[in-house]
């Protein structure tokens, strides 16, 4: 088991925390704002850093004492997200950000998980001549995306 980081010629493996949470797509913003005041969530140049997966389905039933009361039928959610983002290896830190992501999330129990895991940080060596860089290939990323036609 790899126990401390690394580096090779272009990159530092770090030790961090890897955060992951699970919500409702529509409290994503709200979350991440938590988030975000308390840890920038940087990676080199950009802040802001996190994952968000595709909507799922979240499955559960309530139990004697949950908010909603006890059921017996399951409860089936859509549109359930993971968001997943690293953190410093701090635990002061890491406690901050669970307190706040407990704090604005809709859930009587939210589902918060952290794992000590090894990250890449680039050097930010010149990768301006890197054939394989989106920059060289596709230009640039935010431009608007050619429509779709709908032709019949």
């Amino acid at each position: 088991m790899i126990d401390s980081g690394f580096e090779t010629t272009s990159v530092r493996m770090e030790l961090l925390l890897l955060v992951t949470f699970q919500a409702p797509a529509a409290d994503v913003d709200r979350i991440m704002e938590a988030i975000t005041a308390i840890a920038p969530l940087r990676m080199g140049k950009y802040d802001s850093n996190a994952y968000q997966s595709a909507d799922g389905i979240e499955r559960y039933r309530p139990l004697e004492g949950a908010a909603a009361g006890a059921e017996t039928e399951l409860r089936r959610r859509p549109g359930t997200v993971e968001v997943s983002f690293e953190l410093p290896d701090d635990q002061r830190l890491a406690a901050r950000i669970v307190e706040a992501i407990y704090q604005v999330h809709s859930y009587q129990e939210p589902v918060i998980r952290i794992q000590p895991i090894l990250a890449s940080r680039s050097k930010g060596l010149d990768d301006s001549s890197n054939p394989n860089r989106w920059w060289n290939t596709t230009g640039d990323w935010k431009k608007a995306a050619s429509p779709v036609r709908e032709d019949a």
